[in-house]
């Protein structure tokens, strides 16, 4: 797959996340790439490994699980519409499709007792333990600007994570650009998401345009209001502590999330650091009820 392919289906991808509850057409879709909408869902294919159209199916569906969890004044059928369904009935069997239950049953699902697809991996496990007996200080709640940032995409949650970064501090130094302030957007929720298929962007902020795209893409972080935590501890613990404030956190804390992607701004990044320890903050886009 050349670099060119890449860098047009990255720009769609980019455009799906923006906002995945907008209305997303094949046709509207082709026109980002600049391609003919049949040329598009053969390159999206080869490229992605799926058609487009379950790409958006599974990404809106892993949306609808969050909302359908975590924001308990939104009905199914108003979820059901910020996913692009026309019928609550046409939702709820690809809800079920998705996650082996409808709509109505995932809400009354116990979350706390449920078992999670992260504790699979032993060292997310013994954090989740760690993580359990810690108190979770308050967020700040912040309204922050977009960030334009050069990215890699990656796709799993593990160690191969840092693969990405070093391409993309590779790409950095080629081009001589400051990489120190790096972020990383998490586009899936490991609760409920298999760890090797959770989407994950590594990103560097950059003040000027790229001349040249492919591997190495460019993209904005979305800004807006967001609950910002800040966050401490090695590898394996990440993802248990956004599971606590998905979990525990948001639940009772007034807002709802929004549908744009949540991310982390890396102090420290436990993907490059010897130790394997982190220090950042995690910012969760939320809204008022």
């Amino acid at each position: 797959m050349s670099r060119h392919h890449i860098s047009r289906i990255n720009d769609v991808l980019f455009y799906i996340h923006k906002d995945i509850s907008r209305e997303l057409s094949a046709k509207a879709l082709a026109d980002v790439a600049a391609y003919s909408e049949q040329h598009f869902h053969r390159v999206f294919k080869q490229t992605v490994g799926e058609s487009i159209h379950q790409y958006i199916r599974r990404t809106r569906m892993e949306y609808a699980a969050n909302q359908l969890m975590f924001d308990p004044t939104s009905s199914v059928s108003e979820i059901a519409s910020n996913c692009g369904f026309s019928s609550a009935s046409s939702f709820s069997r690809a809800f079920k499709a998705t996650f082996q239950m409808y709509p109505g049953q995932w809400r009354q699902h116990d979350m706390g007792t449920a078992e999670k697809p992260y504790l699979k991996d032993p060292e997310i496990a013994a954090g989740y333990q760690r993580v359990a007996s810690r108190v979770l200080q308050l967020p700040k709640i912040l309204d922050v600007p977009d960030r334009m940032a050069a990215y890699v995409r990656h796709t799993g949650y593990n160690r191969s994570i840092r693969h990405a970064w070093l391409v993309l501090k590779a790409w950095a130094e080629s081009e001589g650009r400051d990489d120190t302030t790096q972020f990383g957007l998490h586009h899936s929720n490991p609760a409920w998401v298999a760890l090797d298929k959770c989407r994950y962007v590594a990103c560097l902020e950059i003040d000027q345009p790229l001349p040249f795209r492919g591997i190495v893409n460019q993209m904005v972080i979305p800004g807006g209001l967001h609950a910002v935590f800040h966050l401490q501890g090695i590898y394996g613990e990440l993802l248990p502590y956004i599971s606590q404030i998905m979990e525990q956190w948001l639940p009772t804390s007034g807002f709802k999330l929004r549908s744009t992607p949540a991310y982390v701004h890396y102090h420290q990044n436990h993907f490059l650091h010897p130790d394997e320890q982190f220090e950042l903050d995690f910012y969760l886009p939320v809204k008022f009820f």
